[in-house]
């Protein structure tokens, strides 16, 4: 029979049953540690990291964008508008928000036209501000510009055309020496800028007011926080902490006695410079030829700007303020103040001008300007004839160090501290100047020359209307300023800025003074005088020096000089100050390659007198600072243009002196002048 086989269980359900809840059990553990790890997450991401989370998802939705300033104006002393803001608009790139940076300007190009410089100027923009930063591509959009980009936008993630407000100067080249410009900045400016502050700002001052006061006429940024959606565009505005304007800018200067003076100088090269004695505020400030300053507030390009640098007359190198000039005949008041003050000279001292004038135990010789000379001459009719020897003489007695001191007394050699930046300092110079300078010593005839204002002098225009200003103003010395007042609204009180005397007194003798005086009257109301012929006609006194800083001889034939290139030509100058009882201005005038300056300067001058102390009827109005004009009495109009003809074509003449050449002998003869002038007879000046 056969044996029955045993059946071996396939399955255990005890078993698996048992492993069964051991996997359940474990998968709960497992879901259970998960639970609580993500219960532990979420308990971080809810209530302990909240604030941090909640800030981050807010400024995803929130954004904090900055509200720029609106830029003060400037305005001149009756409130006439020079510079104001005018509404335009910018087409601006956030580099974060542009996927393809390169292309996008590629595309651009084809909708709004971008240059090559403007695309240069954003990259190099890109490179050094924050990516989330809107930043500016092209300035100035037209109408049909900003239509057809509102056609295309949608196609341009991250790029916006935005209102601004931009730089406009009404006058055009009558102020753009003063005034100056604003730019857009560049990365050079971003270096010495507050960041924070300057948010959303697009341009700053470059030259000019516009740059020295740019703390001022910026103003302090504002924010606005906004809501935006998923493509960064605005929904509504949360809040807003409005920006606060810039100050508006007064200026003491009289735009219509700044007219009058461009006018008076139309159709030359030089600069003039008047002046208020009695608180040094500057009335008018020009340097001929000019440029229009518009042309620089949104970008000029590199072939226009080229064109400026090589035009001649060179329209953008400021003569008032940079140019260095010998003074000649010019610094013979300072001088005769130098010689009473030193004790070196006194009011009964006088001269015999032959001619012809040399220095003991040598036989070069320096010349006066009058052939057979003046005869015998005292300190005022030195003046009044512009005597050469009679400070030739005075310049040996007192020596060139001594010279130095009181000169530089009466602030030459040094800036005058006028609210402009890159002001020259000219050239004093002494026997320590020139060995520091050229490594070489000092000669006697350096001397004489440097007594009539040739030589290594170089004077800057600005340093002798303050000057000037400061013998009308018997001895006080002002810093010269363009500014007269700040004002933070129309509706708020002008903070007016105060004058800054820097020597109360520069004589220490006020009958020097009014000696030194009496000389500068006689030379427009004297018989003698060499400017008498400007004075006619003015029923008002005026005072004043005429000068000639000489690039040819004397022994050249008078026709001669019309055969020369304009850069061989003299250059001429005045100062003075009127009336001459009570001085309400003081003025220098110099018109490069001008002849003499009796023909040249001085009836620029008397143009100037007559324009500030004319008829009251024809005054400008006082405006609402309420500074108006100086009382004057009524002066015939005189014809401003000078008695010749004359180009405009010539370089400036205004380089540093060169070194000597070593001979003794030469070192004398050494006109330190342009580099284009041609040798001339030492010391000869004329009036």
């Amino acid at each position: 029979m056969p044996r029955a086989r045993r059946h071996t269980p396939i399955k255990d359900q005890q078993l698996e049953s048992l492993l069964f809840q051991r996997r359940a059990v474990l998968s709960f553990l497992v879901m259970l540690v998960v639970f609580v790890v993500l219960l532990a997450r979420f308990g971080e991401l809810m209530i302990l990291r909240h604030s941090e989370y909640a800030a981050r998802s807010e400024r995803n939705r929130v954004k904090l964008q900055p509200l720029p300033p609106a830029r003060g104006l400037v305005l001149d002393r009756n409130g006439q508008i020079l510079a104001d803001n005018r509404l335009a608009y910018r087409l601006e790139l956030v580099p974060e928000r542009v996927g393809d940076l390169r292309g996008t300007l590629d595309e651009l190009g084809q909708v709004i036209a971008v240059d090559d410089d403007e695309r240069k100027r954003f990259m190099d923009l890109v490179g050094a501000r924050r990516r989330f930063q809107s930043l500016p591509l092209r300035l100035r959009l037209s109408d049909d510009e900003v239509a057809r980009f509102a056609l295309e936008r949608y196609r341009f993630p991250g790029v916006d055309v935005v209102p601004y407000l931009t730089r406009h100067y009404p006058e055009g080249e009558l102020f753009a020496h003063v005034v100056g410009y604003v730019g857009r900045i560049d990365p050079t400016d971003l270096g010495n800028l507050d960041a924070e502050r300057y948010a959303g700002t697009t341009h700053v001052g470059k030259t000019g007011i516009e740059r020295y006061y740019e703390s001022q006429l910026h103003g302090d940024v504002g924010y606005e926080k906004v809501e935006t959606n998923a493509e960064g565009r605005v929904l509504r505005v949360l809040e807003r902490s409005p920006p606060r304007a810039g100050d508006n800018v007064y200026l003491a200067i009289d735009a219509n006695l700044q007219r009058a003076t461009a006018a008076a100088m139309a159709g030359q090269l030089g600069a003039a410079v008047a002046i208020d004695p009695a608180n040094g505020e500057v009335l008018a400030f020009v340097s001929v030829p000019s440029y229009d300053a518009n042309l620089f507030v949104n970008g000029i390009s590199q072939s226009n700007y080229q064109a400026l640098l090589n035009a001649p007359g060179r329209p953008l190198f400021n003569r008032a303020l940079q140019g260095g000039y010998e003074p000649g005949s010019t610094l013979k008041p300072f001088m005769a103040l130098a010689g009473l003050e030193s004790g070196v000279r006194d009011a009964g001292y006088t001269i015999f001008s032959s001619g012809n004038f040399q220095i003991p135990g040598q036989e070069i010789t320096f010349r006066d300007w009058k052939r057979g000379g003046h005869g015998r001459v005292d300190l005022i009719e030195s003046l009044a004839q512009s005597v050469n020897s009679y400070y030739y003489q005075l310049a040996l007695d007192m020596g060139i160090d001594r010279m130095h001191e009181y000169l530089g007394r009466y602030g030459f050699g040094t800036p005058t501290g006028i609210d402009l930046n890159g002001e020259s300092a000219g050239i004093l110079p002494s026997r320590e100047w020139k060995r520091a300078r050229f490594n070489q010593p000092w000669y006697p005839g350096e001397t004489v020359i440097a007594g009539i204002g040739q030589g290594y002098n170089v004077a800057t225009l600005l340093q002798l209307a303050n000057a000037t200003a400061a013998i009308a103003g018997n001895g006080r010395r002002f810093q010269p300023r363009l500014v007269h007042a700040l004002r933070a609204s129309f509706d708020e009180p002008a903070r007016i800025l105060p004058g800054t005397l820097v020597v109360a007194n520069m004589v220490s003798n006020p009958a020097h003074m009014a000696l030194v005086q009496r000389g500068l009257e006689a030379v427009l109301h004297s018989p003698t005088g060499t400017a008498r012929a400007v004075a006619q006609g003015a029923s008002y006194r005026m005072a004043g020096k005429t000068g000639t800083a000489q690039r040819v001889s004397r022994n050249r034939d008078t026709d001669v000089q019309r055969t020369l290139s304009a850069g061989q030509k003299n250059q001429a100058l005045f100062i003075g100050y009127a009336p001459a009882d009570a001085p309400r201005i003081a003025i220098a005038v110099v018109v490069e390659q001008g002849g003499s300056g009796s023909q040249a300067a001085a009836p620029v001058a008397r143009a100037i007198f007559d324009a500030w102390l004319g008829e009251p009827e024809n005054r400008s109005g006082t405006g609402d600072l309420g500074l108006g004009r100086a009382d004057g009495t009524s002066g015939e109009a005189a014809d401003a243009r000078p008695a010749f003809d004359d180009s405009t074509s010539a370089e400036d003449s205004s380089s540093a002196p060169q070194p000597p050449a070593p001979n003794p002998a030469t070192a004398v003869d050494a006109q330190p002048d342009s580099e284009s002038a041609p040798t001339r007879v030492p010391g000869e000046d004329i009036p």
